[in-house]
């Protein structure tokens, strides 16, 4: 479901008249930092995902090195 321009214009407007246009803006940059802030922690998630793998792969090729010799 997407958000279309008309729903995207009320919901502008209602953030207006609750919030005020002073602080509009200051809630427009403590939510973009909120969405950035979760966007690295996904990145930090997936990372450690990949390094939890690599590991998880280098200790089965030491088991099966081991167990060749």
């Amino acid at each position: 479901m997407r958000i279309g321009t008309n729903e995207l214009l009320i919901i502008l407007v209602v953030a207006l008249l609750i919030f005020g246009p002073k602080n509009l803006p200051k809630l427009g940059k403590m939510f973009g930092k909120t969405i950035n802030g979760f966007k690295k922690g996904m990145d930090e998630d997936a990372n450690d995902d990949d390094d939890a793998e690599e590991k998880t792969e280098k200790k089965a090729s030491k088991k099966k090195d081991e167990d060749e010799e």
